[in-house]
């Protein structure tokens, strides 16, 4: 079994769980490819760790790859993603963040996650992504998100106005902060801290949330994912802010954004006991009595 491994520099309270999780695929005799960044910190971190094939580059992740495996909270996850593509590699998250939405297993299941996974007792969700669109190729091959999409000011000098169109046709405009362009499976993420809705994943729905909007009667609007969004911008400001995940650019007034489905999906690696449902309860803290 071939495993590859991303991750960012994590807090020492972590070193003894990292380390353990090397350990135990080692045991496995499982062959480790490690994101090259994360090894040289590794190599700083932990005593004795072996000299590891390393990959820098999306093209690496083929289908060599039985699955990736991400060490970090959400947005290590989606860092991830970007290597991963169109390979259809499975992904799963080890969590040393806070939520852990997407990074579902804790450091305390690790012996029985990577079990599990080498048995391939797991199955698999497929996930779809948004897709941008732009005349100056913002983001370049990036231009994609398995969160969300979000436009917002670049300053606190005044709100913008983003007027959204709906395959031509006109929905609103939009006197806020900001927009949110969502997934079902970023719906728990910004959008949700936003007032917006929670979609189950695989619903193939794409969610339009404002942020902080100047009139309280403009909700958040579902919609399925085969239509096509398209987003111009007005205001005082000549630039604002655009996101795609944990990516950031700037982009003039002038420009418009084209929101579509992306044509490939990600598998994230799901194991017994960590479906949505029960994730929602445990990290939304749903059916607990809080008065107790």
């Amino acid at each position: 079994m071939r495993i590859a491994i991303y991750g960012r520099e994590f807090n020492e309270k972590y070193d003894q769980a990292i380390q353990f999780i090397f350990n135990i695929l080692e045991k496995k005799g499982v062959e480790l490819v490690v994101f090259e960044k994360f090894n040289d910190f590794l190599k700083e971190k932990i005593k004795n760790i072996p000299n590891y094939a390393t990959f820098n580059h999306y093209t690496q992740i083929t289908t060599e790859i039985d699955f990736i495996l991400s060490i970090g909270g959400d947005g290590t996850l989606l860092d991830t993603v970007t290597f991963i593509r169109d390979s259809k590699v499975p992904v799963i998250g080890f969590n040393t963040g806070r939520l852990g939405f997407l990074s579902t297993v804790s450091m305390n299941e690790t012996e029985t996650a990577i079990n599990a996974l080498i048995n391939k007792e797991y199955t698999l969700d497929e996930r779809n992504l948004l897709r941008l669109q732009t005349k100056s190729n913002l983001f370049g091959n990036l231009n994609f998100a398995l969160n969300e999409l979000t436009i917002h000011k670049k300053d606190s000098a005044s709100m913008m106005t983003i007027h959204a169109y709906i395959n031509g046709n006109y929905l609103n405009s939009y006197w806020a902060d900001g927009l949110i362009v969502s997934t079902p499976t970023g719906s728990t993420a910004y959008s949700l801290s936003c007032g917006g809705p929670i979609i189950i994943p695989g619903s193939e729905n794409f969610i339009i949330t404002p942020i902080a909007p100047h009139n309280l009667n403009v909700r958040p609007i579902v919609l399925p994912a085969n239509n096509t969004i398209t987003l111009k911008f007005e205001g005082r400001s000549k630039k604002y802010l655009v996101a795609l995940d944990s990516r950031t650019e700037t982009v003039n007034s002038t420009e418009e954004l084209t929101i579509s489905e992306e044509k490939f999906k990600v598998n994230l690696i799901r194991l017994s006991g960590h479906d949505f449902l029960t994730t929602l309860r445990n990290k939304l803290m749903w059916g607990l009595d809080l008065r107790n």
